[in-house]
């Protein structure tokens, strides 16, 4: 099937048929949509835009803002509950490319698995701090795939989905200790940038999961655009 093409700002849909839709998310755009009139724009509104016959909330899983890249919506009642089963059991696989903002520790080695927990900061939302006692345990496997003019590419699969996991284990000195290039909250980047252009480096490249009907399995692969 031809990928479907929508103008500005471009949502691309990859896939689609009755039960489903896989498009390629641009930075900039919520996954769905927020409180007030200037954050009603979203993936998810586009997806009801293109195929009138879509439920209400289509979203299964989101992505930040800031970050591009894979997703997959639900249009039938039926698929939204069996994706959103997937996700809840940790059933999908999904990985994810990141350009860091300097360069790791030698110390990490090539890969490694980050294990940390996590919490939201009532008083800076929507920051999530380390918090070893009541946060939420949040895991991430990590992959060095190249060093280049001061940054480090690295491949993650997150094995969780807490709200910016991969974030703030780049950020956090327990992960990494290397925040993403771009990031506004974990990292130096600033809005002012990011009007001018500038975008967080974090992209969805990788989706798996199990058709709702006819079960069978899916692979998806989108290359960063960085």
């Amino acid at each position: 099937m031809e990928p479907l093409i929508q103008e500005s700002p471009a949502v691309e849909v990859l896939y689609h048929d009755e039960s489903i839709v896989v498009i390629n998310k641009p930075a900039g755009m919520l996954s769905v949509p927020g409180r007030g009139q200037e954050k009603s724009d979203s993936a998810a509104s586009r997806i009801r835009k293109l195929f009138p016959g879509c439920i209400e909330q289509p979203s299964v899983h989101r992505l930040d803002m800031d970050t591009s890249g894979l997703m997959v919506y639900a249009l039938t009642r039926e698929a939204h509950r069996n994706l959103s089963i997937q996700f809840q059991d940790s059933k999908i696989c999904k990985k994810y490319i990141a350009v860091l903002d300097g360069l790791l520790s030698a110390e990490l080695g090539n890969s490694g698995r980050i294990e940390l927990r996590f919490r939201l900061d009532p008083a800076n939302r929507p920051l999530q701090v380390f918090d070893p006692v009541q946060g939420k345990t949040g895991i991430t496997l990590w992959r060095k795939l190249e060093v280049q003019d001061g940054r480090t590419r690295v491949e993650f699969e997150p094995q969780t989905g807490r709200t910016h996991q991969l974030r703030l284990h780049s950020a956090n000195r327990n992960g990494l200790g290397c925040p993403i290039a771009g990031d506004r909250l974990y990292g130096s980047s600033s809005d002012e940038e990011h009007a001018a252009g500038e975008r967080m480096m974090l992209h969805a490249s990788n989706l798996v999961f199990i058709h709702p009907c006819p079960s069978g399995k899916m692979s998806f692969e989108c290359k960063a655009p960085f």
